[in-house]
């Protein structure tokens, strides 16, 4: 399977595809969008104005991998539903977390 995620020498780049203003905040999965890139689909009830729900996207992930939330920043399509987070940290602890919540999204 291919991942949506790049390890990095200090931590990872997370690709997410983000649906604001949602009935809920979860991880659902991943998804290969049509340019062939493959992203982790999230769901946050935050509005996309004035970096709210780029704000939940980062404490929804800091939660689901149990990371302070100062360890991630949207380093790429702050106002695009396609973003990329830089994660700091450990990759490999980083990337099994991952791993797990991915097998465990339907």
């Amino acid at each position: 399977m291919t991942r949506p995620w790049r390890e990095r020498p200090d931590g990872l780049d997370l690709f997410v595809r983000l649906t604001p203003k949602s009935s809920r905040d979860a991880l659902e999965g991943v998804e290969i969008l049509a340019n062939g890139q493959c992203v982790l689909k999230c769901r946050v009830r935050s509005v996309p104005e004035d970096g709210k729900a780029n704000a939940a996207l980062i404490a929804l992930v800091a939660k689901q991998l149990k990371t302070p939330a100062s360890r991630i920043d949207v380093v790429a399509g702050a106002t695009s539903r396609s973003k990329t987070l830089r994660i700091e940290g450990d990759a490999l602890a980083l990337a099994e977390r991952l791993e797990a919540l991915v097998a465990g999204t339907p």
